[in-house]
């Protein structure tokens, strides 16, 4: 009688396993995305925060507040650097990393409104911050 030893894996154990570490992956992939996505938004929230603090001491010093349009406004790049310079006097406040373009518009006398689009993505999510504290979403959020 001979006795037959396994020293090794058979090709169907291996290939399960290798099944279970995709399935694995693809869970954990798009766990991290949407968090990576929450973080850049909450981060984008808090800028606009801080844009509103700096447009109460602009309102303060100049007697009116600082817009770049009138009505609605498209962030841009341009748009964002302009916010530093004028209401952070330059610097980095903004940041590049967020992933949001943000812009801020007149929407009448002695009222203004933030607007922050997402950089990337087909279909992007923009935020809006009223003079009020009031936040929005769209539905691409």
């Amino acid at each position: 009688m001979k006795i037959k030893s396994s020293l090794g894996f058979s090709l169907v154990e291996l290939l399960v396993v290798v099944a279970i570490i995709g399935v694995l992956s693809a869970i954990g992939v798009l766990s991290y995305n949407g968090y990576i996505s929450g973080a850049k938004e909450k981060s984008a929230k808090n800028v606009m925060q801080q844009i509103s603090l700096a447009q109460t001491e602009e309102y303060s010093n100049s007697g009116s507040y600082y817009t770049q349009e009138d009505g609605s406004c498209t962030p841009t790049q341009a748009s964002s650097d302009n916010i530093e310079t004028f209401l952070f006097g330059g610097g980095d406040q903004i940041g590049d990393d967020i992933g949001y373009n943000i812009c801020i518009a007149s929407t009448g006398a002695a009222n203004y409104e933030i607007v922050a689009t997402e950089t990337d993505g087909s279909n992007p999510c923009t935020l809006t911050l009223t003079r009020n504290g009031n936040f929005a979403r769209d539905n691409n959020c």
